[in-house]
């Protein structure tokens, strides 16, 4: 099959089906375009998003204009097109919550309106598109039966298909009103020898979806903040590993080289949607988060490592793949920060643990990995680290500062534990550690001793209480930020060099929020709200946000959907619609 009958569309156009394991990125052509299995790191059966080969597509034929939407609280996706002969709709999920080695594709096509003509196209490819399709058969119940690489798939609701070169092929035509169900199941393992069932997969879906949707009522946006928490809940593991996002190699900028694979927990973006789920009252998500950290540090202690594949196992190394890529970009799998140090992360996971104890959620292996934590941040803290953009080992204050804030979090929240005090003077002295280096002369935190820079990151260990919101230290990088990385309230990380912001690299969302939430501290509540409101604009038709958003040409920029984002947007739902809670230090 030629990838260019399925072309890529703009990432502002995609939605997300995901039941823990593994998600399906489909465009609004109704074809799935990336899928990967058994779970998230693995290959994927469906390439065609980066140049290889495999889709499963369930298009209109004729003329359309595309739409759709979440049902709410859920991550079952609507397609919906307008035809010239009526509307069209087809629901779409994977059946969640997933299994670990069986995924379940679910599709109910319905003619809304008028008479539906739709076009049906399987053609499943592993190894990301390298693995031919054998065998395809169909059993008497009309059951297609057909296998890639290691995988074995199964098709049910299409009968009457053909094997073309495009792979298994089918016209439907349904009725006004009449309806259809397609269900798509694949293993690495032997199928069972009984089907799936749609009724039984569907009924299982819609309920537990509602089962683990908080109330979320003390937020603003709820909406957004619905689906921002159940996106989280998607990507989150049996295990308990939230991905960083479902894809890979999704171009942050056209023809830059920054294409990476972001299908493994990052420590400090499973640590921020923990915290996320804490100011939403979601135990699940927290408990998740704090599980997966917890046994990561109680394994490797000291030498934890920056991110993991959802089983706990080291990342791959980085390895290119012989494919075309994402327009404006390339493919490449396996991620080079195995072989990184990021101290904050050691910071981030003790924030993590404190707002776990403030639940009354972190039990003895908890507490047994916070002073793991507290161990390594005392033994490496003067060691250069990769910090949280992942960039050559320097002494980043950022990393530094946001340890302080896990080390006074955790004193702060059990002052008569025995930990409390080593957490406290170990705070004080990193702090006056980076104080007598960090400091510009314009009072602002700079990037590291020899980089006077500002950064937004920077922002984050005051939020976080690292220093108290009245310090001047805390209001200067504020103002400097503002000043100097800001366009059109929009974030940018950082000025890679002396050219426009905007010609180095998209606006960080995540940074966005961030601001959102260092404006609420200070009790600029208008300020905050609009820093919110405008992030929050800054997602494509279904919701989802990547990494980065181009505020020229208004389109996102990277893998997709970013979880961080998504975390920082929950939080901060969550905080501007309280009241900022006043300094706990006094300014130094």
């Amino acid at each position: 099959m030629s990838t260019t009958t399925f072309p890529p569309h703009a990432l502002h156009d995609y939605a997300l089906l995901a039941d823990g394991d593994r998600g399906a990125l489909i465009g609004p052509d109704g074809a799935v375009t990336w899928m990967c299995a058994p779970t998230w790191h693995d290959d994927a059966v469906f390439a065609s998003l980066i140049g290889g080969r495999g889709v499963y597509a369930v298009t209109p034929r004729g003329r359309y204009v595309p739409g759709g939407y979440y049902e709410e609280g859920t991550l079952i996706w609507r397609s919906r097109w307008i035809t010239t002969d009526g509307v069209i709709e087809c629901r779409e999920a994977l059946a969640f919550p997933g299994e670990e080695d069986h995924l379940v594709l679910l599709r109910h096509l319905m003619a809304v309106d008028g008479t539906a003509h739709v076009r049906l196209v399987l053609d499943p490819h592993a190894d990301y598109g390298r693995a031919p399709t054998t065998s395809p058969h169909r059993d008497d119940d009309g059951v297609w039966h057909l296998n890639s690489g290691r995988h074995r798939l199964r098709w049910q609701g299409a009968p009457t298909a053909t094997v073309r070169a495009e792979g298994l092929t089918a016209d439907l035509v349904l009725r006004p009103g009449e309806s259809h169900d397609l269900v798509l199941d694949c293993s690495d393992a032997p199928l069972s020898r009984t089907p799936p069932r749609a009724e039984q997969c569907w009924a299982a879906t819609e309920q537990a979806w509602r089962r683990g949707m908080p109330a979320l009522g003390r937020t603003i946006a709820p909406g957004d903040a619905r689906r921002a928490y159940v996106l989280l809940r998607g990507l989150t593991s049996h295990g308990g590993g939230m991905v960083a996002a479902a894809t890979t190699s999704l171009p942050e900028r056209a023809e830059a080289g920054r294409n990476y694979d972001y299908r493994y927990v990052w420590i400090r973006d499973q640590s921020y949607a923990g915290q996320a789920a804490a100011a939403v009252d979601a135990t699940e998500l927290l408990d998740a988060a704090v599980r997966f950290v917890g046994e990561r540090l109680l394994a490797d202690g000291p030498r934890l490592a920056p991110a993991y594949t959802v089983h706990g196992t080291p990342v791959p190394d980085q390895r290119e793949l012989d494919l075309p890529g994402y327009p404006g970009g390339f493919s490449r799998i396996g991620n080079k920060v195995s072989g990184q140090f990021q101290l904050d992360c050691f910071g981030e996971a003790l924030l993590l643990f404190a707002t776990a104890a403030r639940a009354g959620r972190l039990d003895g292996e908890g507490w047994k990995a916070a002073e793991l934590a507290v161990r390594a941040v005392a033994e490496r803290r003067r060691e250069p680290d990769s910090g949280i953009w992942e960039l050559h080992p320097e002494a980043w204050t950022h990393s530094r500062l946001i340890c302080v804030a896990g080390l006074r979090a955790l004193a702060g929240v059990a002052p008569d534990h025995p930990l409390a005090g080593t957490c406290a003077e170990l705070a004080d002295t990193l702090l006056a550690e980076t104080t007598a280096t960090s400091v510009h002369a314009d009072g602002h935190w700079q990037r590291a001793p020899d980089d006077p820079k500002v950064d937004a990151a920077l922002l984050l260990p005051a939020v976080r209480g690292a220093v108290p919101a009245d310090d001047r230290r805390t209001r200067a990088t504020l103002a400097a930020c503002r000043e100097q990385l800001t366009e059109d309230h929009f974030v940018y990380r950082f000025r890679h060099d002396d050219r426009p912001l905007e010609q180095a690299e998209g606006a960080f969302l995540l940074c966005g929020f961030v601001m959102a939430l260092a404006q609420h501290q200070q009790g600029q509540d208008i300020d905050a709200h609009r820093w919110f409101e405008r992030n929050r604009g800054a997602c494509g038709s279904s919701g989802l946000y990547a990494e980065e958003f181009d505020i020229a040409q208004r389109q996102l920029r990277g893998n997709l959907p970013q979880a961080f984002v998504h975390a920082l947007f929950l939080e901060t739902a969550a905080r501007l619609a309280q009241d900022p809670q006043p300094s706990a230090r006094t300014a130094e």
